[in-house]
């Protein structure tokens, strides 16, 4: 399969590294520096485009892979609010998208046994539940896009809380999410739930990026001629 990585720093480079070991070819790779090649002529030597870049160039550069016909994988955060935009626009043009807020494995196992925890806790209301992610001091967003999908989870099923905040609350229906920037930290997500007498911690802890990478490569290798809107539970099955 031929790859397009879109976004080559730290993640694109780790994706390469798995990518190749997989017997993939890495036919485009676009930087800050190299925006330029960034064409129609160069993504259609593609299979498939991987990107991985910041919230404000990730719907540009996702509408212009499904503009093109090239299936994309994006685990770009910060972006969201241009989703339903992606969506249309991929429907339309009758193309594929595959978006996560974190491609790694784990953390989409942690997904299911983070709704699934929720779903027990809602029937206890004297456990408040809070979230702490750490992260790289280079990471742009705060919190992180997968903190805001396990704080969505979370709301979906505890209905004393009624929204997410990223600071300080005494109001009992927000669900806290403290977000820290610490060297070197690929990323770490915990979900506490407090007491008066017991505390109950579920954690997801990532030791490099190639967990995120190798998901990543999987879901290219899940988009390789298809077409529609898949997430991370399409690839793995879940």
């Amino acid at each position: 399969m031929k790859i397009a990585i879109i976004g080559y720093g730290k993640m694109g480079k780790a994706i390469e590294e798995i990518a190749i070991a997989k017997g993939h070819e890495i036919v485009l790779k676009i930087d800050a520096y190299n925006t330029s090649d960034f064409t129609k002529e160069n993504v259609q030597k593609a299979n498939v485009a991987i990107e991985f870049t910041g919230p404000d160039t990730t719907f540009e550069n996702i509408s212009k892979c499904i503009e093109w016909g090239v299936p994309v994988i994006s685990g770009s955060t910060g972006w969201l609010d241009d989703f339903e935009k992606a969506k249309k626009l991929c429907e339309e043009k009758k193309g594929c998208l595959i978006y996560a807020s974190n491609f790694s494995i784990g953390v989409n196992l942690f997904f299911e046994i983070n709704k699934k925890v929720a779903s027990l806790m809602e029937s206890y209301d004297n456990y408040d539940v809070s979230m702490t992610e750490t992260h790289h001091t280079e990471k742009k967003d705060a919190p992180s896009g997968t903190a805001i999908s396990l704080a969505e989870q979370i709301l979906a099923q505890i209905g004393r809380k009624n929204k997410w905040v990223n600071e300080a609350s005494r109001e009992a229906t927000d669900l806290i999410i403290r977000s820290e920037r610490i060297d070197p930290a690929p990323g770490t997500h915990t979900v506490s739930y407090d007491s008066p007498i017991d505390s109950i911690e579920i954690t997801h802890t990532a030791h490099t990026r190639k967990g995120f990478a190798n998901g990543a490569v999987l879901a290219a290798e899940f988009a390789n001629q298809k077409m529609g809107i898949f997430t991370m539970k399409d690839v793995l099955g879940l």
